[in-house]
């Protein structure tokens, strides 16, 4: 049973590296980094255990598809949706610095713009 443990462990470290590759990949590293730690947490590490539990319900059943694989990996993909929304949440209302460099950017060029017709003008006036 120790080698199963370590199996079960080493499975669940590798689950978490591949749900927060799949969310970054997905959702957008920059979006990824705007969502707050406790929902990383909680919906990352919640998709690992509940990955580990869909392999261990397929080991220890008779059939591999057995109802409880069936039930972890429904709850799988609810975790991961959640995290497809937290991204999507973040999207629409999250705050970057990006947008604030954008409108000042802006409106530096729009104040030291000066038309061609106008500059022709003043420079025939004098």
């Amino acid at each position: 049973m120790p080698i199963l443990r370590l199996a079960y462990a080493t499975l669940f470290l590798i689950a978490v590296i591949a749900v927060f590759t799949l969310w970054s990949q997905v959702g957008g590293q920059g979006h990824l980094d705007l969502v707050p730690w406790y929902l990383k947490l909680g919906l990352g590490c919640g998709a690992a255990f509940s990955i580990v539990k869909a392999a261990a319900a397929a080991f220890e059943g008779t059939r591999a598809w057995n109802l409880r694989t069936v039930k972890w990996l429904a709850l799988t993909l609810v975790l991961l949706a959640g995290c497809g929304l937290a991204s999507y949440y973040e999207h629409l209302f999250g705050e970057s610095d990006e947008d604030d460099q954008d409108d000042q950017d802006s409106a530096t060029v729009g104040q030291v713009f000066i038309p061609a017709r106008t500059a022709g003008i003043a420079r025939d006036a004098c």
